[in-house]
């Protein structure tokens, strides 16, 4: 039962510091994080790193606990099998649609009676809980999803934790942009003027859903959880079948955290299902659901933005991530950068290069030009490089997530011509891990359009051969308008190219790195200070984070009164 309200910790008191420094950081735009993102024991303790696996290890083959969560009389066992070669086991509660709606309208009455600094409060406390668990979260990451364990740690706890209090200051910030009350004083030609008090109070839309996706179910999962909840909305959380887990700690921690605070726990719900169920569909058109955010498919996010039509739908699709190269002083670096960028945990990234658009006749380098059928090869060079020691290859590529990638990947061999054959590669600590390093095929920019014009998920990467650098900027720009991307990248050491590809970039409504060749890569997004997405091409109709992204979950409502005669003398 939710405590009385004098006993309940104050957590905005505890976080406001934090909280006000987020809000800052999101203004300046330039690097923050409070959350370590060094799996060290300096930094989490003496004894975290054993910890953490051994709570992982604790819930397998476990009927996952959620107390007083409706539903867990009745289990469901999901197919959460570890790319590394295990089952996990875990059953979870079962809750149909409309017990989770109902039980989630029951428990919103109080959180959005509550003011934005309680529910900020409460935010930043669940994220300083999970941020002390990120070694049993980075345990269920790395073997829900495949990423190798150090990318698990940081992705999945401290870089998914920035994103989630970057959520939380943005919807904090907004629902404050108002006062609470004000005095209206309207003056008169004749007596007294007219005076009114008015109250401003931000309140949810309603009970929100979070429809999670295999590959990075905290990253892309917190900042929908996070905004939902600080503007006032109880949030129902739809795992991936094959990735629940790292998503039911962090359920269970945020009903902790809310049942100390005084609000019911139903506040956030965890709505597991097997891969055979419709929970999403069918919780994404009830009518008391009236926000969604989703990441996935184009297929079934398409499919939202059609058929949610009661809610606001945020979602975060596919696309065609674009390299142009055109030039460049340092080739070996962009070579190393490009192949990092490649193998990043198996290209299994929405934000992983697809389309590398190279002149067919050749780009200037600092060691001499090179066609496109030469920077294909020399990539491959470069790919074999980087992975030819095999704990290094582990530590870069992880496993393959599903069957479906790696039907993907024997299908990319049959188009264009491959000049870097993937390889199976043993892993160093799971023996029935599937690890295969990144396949790179040459194409042509005009003969090949059915194929590089649609996304390949995985380790697939094209080297389209272009008639120039303007013919490379006019695909980018077509194929980004038309498919969406999520990045967009240019190599060039000439400045009106540069200018080219930026205005290139504006207009088909994408991100854009330059002249990577460094420790930076296409892949990555900081917190605070990048934006990842944006609904201005087909991949997305969100950024993570901008005010967008967090207005649409609340509205502000007025009351107004007259103020009492002996009130007005204090105008």
């Amino acid at each position: 039962m939710p405590n009385h309200r004098s006993e309940r910790p104050d957590f905005f008191v505890r976080h406001q510091e934090l909280l006000a420094r987020a809000v800052t950081a999101v203004g300046e735009r330039g690097y923050w994080s409070p959350y370590p993102e060094s799996p060290s024991t300096l930094v989490y303790g003496v004894g975290a790193p054993e910890e953490g696996k051994a709570a992982f290890k604790a819930h397998l083959g476990q009927a996952f606990l959620l107390p007083g969560h409706a539903g867990s009389t009745s289990p469901v066992a999901c197919e959460e099998v570890s790319p590394y070669g295990f089952a996990l086991g875990i059953s979870y509660p079962h809750l149909t649609p409309a017990e989770a709606v109902a039980v989630a309208k029951a428990a919103a009455p109080a959180w959005r009676d509550a003011d934005p600094d309680d529910r900020a409060g409460v935010a930043a406390e669940i994220l300083s809980r999970l941020n002390a668990a990120s070694f049993e979260i980075a345990h269920a990451v790395q073997h829900t999803t495949g990423q190798p364990f150090v990318m698990a740690f940081q992705a999945g706890g401290p870089h998914a934790q920035d994103r989630g209090l970057e959520a939380v200051a943005y919807a904090w910030a907004e629902q404050k942009r108002h006062p609470a009350t004000a005095r209206w004083s309207k003056p008169q030609r004749k007596g007294e003027p007219i005076v009114m008090e008015k109250t401003f109070t931000p309140v949810g839309r309603g009970v929100a859903l979070l429809i999670a996706c295999n590959t990075f179910p905290t990253w892309n999962g917190y900042p929908g959880l996070f905004a939902s909840l600080v503007t006032g909305n109880p949030v129902i959380v739809k795992p991936h079948p094959r990735a629940v887990l790292p998503l039911a700690l962090t359920v269970r921690i945020a009903r902790e955290v809310l049942a100390e605070a005084g609000y019911d726990p139903n506040v956030v719900l965890l709505a597991a299902e097997d891969s055979f169920g419709r929970v999403a569909a069918e919780l994404a058109v009830h009518p008391d659901v009236k926000i969604v955010d989703f990441t996935g498919s184009s297929e079934f996010g398409n499919w939202l933005e059609d058929n949610a039509r009661q809610a606001a739908v945020y979602t975060e699709k596919a696309g065609l991530n674009t390299v142009v190269v055109d030039s460049t002083d340092d080739y070996q670096g962009l070579l190393r950068n490009l192949a990092f960028s490649l193998s990043l945990y198996s290209g299994q990234m929405c934000t992983t290069p697809q389309n590398l658009l190279v002149p067919r006749d050749g780009i200037a380098t600092d060691q001499g030009p090179r066609t496109a059928a030469e920077f294909a090869a020399d990539l491959g060079t470069a790919l074999d490089k980087l992975l030819g020691d095999p704990q290094r290859a582990a530590g870069a590529l992880g496993a393959i997530v599903s069957d479906a990638v790696s039907k993907r990947l024997e299908e990319a061999a049959t188009v264009g011509k491959t000049v870097h054959a993937p390889r199976t590669l043993a892993h160093p600590e799971y023996a029935d891990a599937c690890v295969r390093t990144p396949l790179v095929a040459l194409l042509d920019a005009d003969g090949d359009a059915e194929t590089y014009t649609r996304e390949w998920f995985g380790p697939v990467s094209f080297v389209i051969a272009t008639d120039s650098t303007s013919h490379s900027l006019r695909l980018l720009h077509d194929t980004i308008r038309r498919h969406g991307a999520l990045t967009a990248t240019v190599h060039s050491r000439e400045e009106y190219v540069l200018q080219a590809a930026r205005a290139a970039a504006l207009d088909a409504g994408v991100h854009l790195s330059e002249n990577l060749t460094g420790p930076v890569f296409a892949n990555q997004s900081a917190a605070f200070s990048d934006f990842h997405g944006t609904s201005a091409n087909p991949a997305a109709s969100a950024a993570l984070t901008d005010p967008a992204f967090v207005t649409g979950r609340f509205t502000v409502l007025q009351s107004r009164r007259h103020l009492p005669a002996q009130e007005k003398t204090h105008v």
